[in-house]
Order: C-alpha cells, then sequence, then structure tokens
C-alpha cells in the first residue's frame, strides 16, 4: 500500500504538468477547431526562459525558494504568453478562411521553427536546473512519506486548473470563450469580438504550458529542446482521453494519464509505460470515441 500510494503521488504530480498542456491543445481546439502543434515547443521555450532567468535574476535567492519560484513562473508565462499571441497573429490567423489543412501545415511548420529557434539559441546538449531551487524533504500523508515537492507540483497544477475553470464559468470574457467555441458567427451577431477571444485563447494556453515547462525543469533537473514533442505528445493524448475540446476533460485526461504511465512504469515495467498509456487510449477511443467528458456535437450544415 506504501507504494502504490507513493507512485499515485507520483502520477498525479506528472499527470498535472500533462493536463496543464493539455489545457492549450483543448482551448485553441474548442475555439479554433485547431490542433496547435506548436503549443509543445511553447511548453519547451517556457522551461528554458526558466533557465534563463534562474541563472540572471537569482529570484530564488533574492526572495526565498518559493516567493521566488513563483515571480519566476508568472514572469516565465507573461513572456511565452506575448510569443503565443504572435504566433497566432502570424501563423494562424492569415490562415482562418483557408482550408483546415493549410492552418494545420502553418502549425507544423510553426512547430519545426520555434524548436531549431531554441536549439540554435541554447544548443542541442541537455541544460541543467539548479539542483534544490525548493525544499524537498519529506511529508508524511496516509503514514506514506511523500517528497514536498510532488506535492507542491501537484498543488500548484491544481490551483491553476481551478483559477482557468472559474474564469472560463464565471466571467465575461468566459462567457465569450465558450460562445464562440459553440458558434463564432452566431457569437459576433451577439457583438463579441471573436478575434479577440482568440487572443486571450492564445495568452492562457502558452503561459500555462510556460508555467508546466518551468515545473518539469524544477521537477525533472534537466531540460533539452525536443522536450516539447514527448510533452506535446503526452497533453495531446490526455486531451483526446478526456475529451477534446473539454477543459474538464483535459484536466482529468491528464491526471489520468500520469497515473496511469506511474502504475505501469512501477508494476509492469518502465519500458512498457508509453506503450500502456496509449492502450487505454485506444480503449477509451474504442468505447467512446468523444473521450470520457466529451459531448456530441451536431454538424453544422
Amino acid at each position: 500500500m506504501d507504494f502504490f500510494l507513493q507512485q499515485l503521488f507520483n502520477g498525479l504530480a506528472v499527470g498535472g504538468i500533462y493536463a496543464l498542456v493539455a489545457l492549450g491543445y483543448t482551448m485553441v481546439y474548442g475555439v479554433m477547431k485547431l490542433m496547435n502543434f506548436a503549443h509543445g515547443e511553447l511548453f519547451t521555450m517556457g522551461a528554458y526562459l526558466g533557465l534563463t532567468f534562474l541563472g540572471v535574476f537569482a529570484f530564488t535567492e533574492l526572495l526565498g525558494p518559493f516567493l521566488g519560484v513563483l515571480v519566476l513562473i508568472l514572469l516565465v508565462m507573461g513572456l511565452v504568453a506575448l510569443v503565443g499571441v504572435l504566433l497566432e497573429r502570424a501563423a494562424y490567423r492569415p490562415l482562418r478562411s483557408s482550408p483546415r489543412l493549410s492552418a494545420i501545415v502553418s502549425a507544423l511548420g510553426a512547430s519545426i521553427f520555434l524548436q531549431n529557434a531554441i536549439m540554435l539559441v541554447y544548443g542541442a546538449r541537455f541544460q541543467v536546473y539548479p539542483h534544490g531551487i525548493l525544499p524537498n524533504m519529506p511529508i508524511s500523508i496516509l503514514g506514506v512519506d511523500i517528497p514536498l515537492l510532488r506535492i507542491l507540483l501537484f498543488l500548484v497544477s491544481i490551483l491553476m486548473m481551478a483559477g482557468l475553470f472559474f474564469f472560463v464559468q464565471k466571467t465575461r470574457m468566459g462567457t465569450a470563450i465558450r460562445a464562440a467555441a459553440i458558434d463564432q458567427d452566431a457569437a459576433r451577431l451577439m457583438g463579441i469580438n471573436v478575434d479577440r477571444v482568440i487572443q486571450i485563447v492564445f495568452l492562457i494556453g502558452p503561459a500555462l504550458g510556460a508555467a508546466a515547462g518551468v515545473m518539469v525543469g524544477i521537477y525533472y533537473g534537466q531540460i533539452n529542446f525536443t522536450m516539447g514533442w514527448v510533452f506535446g505528445l503526452k497533453a495531446f493524448t490526455a486531451a483526446i482521453i478526456g475529451g477534446i475540446g473539454n477543459i474538464p476533460g483535459a484536466m482529468l485526461g491528464g491526471l489520468l494519464l500520469g497515473v496511469l504511465e506511474a502504475m505501469g512504469a512501477a508494476y509492469i515495467s518502465t519500458a512498457w509505460k508509453d506503450a500502456i498509456a496509449f492502450a487505454v487510449l485506444i480503449l477509451i477511443l474504442l468505447v467512446r470515441p468523444r473521450g470520457i467528458l466529451g459531448e456530441r456535437v451536431a454538424d453544422k450544415l
């Protein structure tokens, strides 16, 4: 039981990171019906910017470990959010009235461009985060010692996801986002500025991905320029499991995928953890093609 609980918390910590990245995919798809394949590279950019600012500004030394990391994450989120808006303006907006395949090709091209730009700036080698940025003493939960860092990652992920859910469900702009996701033409007739809604989506999604990138750097201790492909694929899988375009579904899918990977690595083999996760994806899609929380949407004629 102790081992099971340790793997459960490990899976929840990693699953929270998957969920944050998956939210970026699902928000863009919900409004634009487009998979932003460059989202993984924005996540990677967040990880590298976090490492850069740690070395330049030494936030944790000036402000202490917790406040320093919080300021670091907020700064990185803001910068990557601006990059996300520029990406939408340059790569997606000119193709909004074009066939969907054109936007997909543009997204893939943006992904390749950003990945190679990161490699040229930082190099192809692994980059290492400073050790011990946050204290990692064990905390006893249900009689099991869980590293503090895992608990913090999970709590931060939950708080961000809850904040996004509240924003989308309870605010005026959130209502506009939901309206644009249902029907952009009808939303325009109701006086909603759809272009602004899309900009907000491209602010929020990359910002959450950037926060996840910093968290990955702190948790694993090293990053590389291709990590966006791996984590992006996992997050995309999580979004599909939960129901693409559904915010609670992306949260649930990310957490579920993280737990499945942790349990598969613990009880079967680490070599099979990815295969197990994708086998579960196939099983869920066979039973419920729209995902766990996905809803049937009528086709527009």
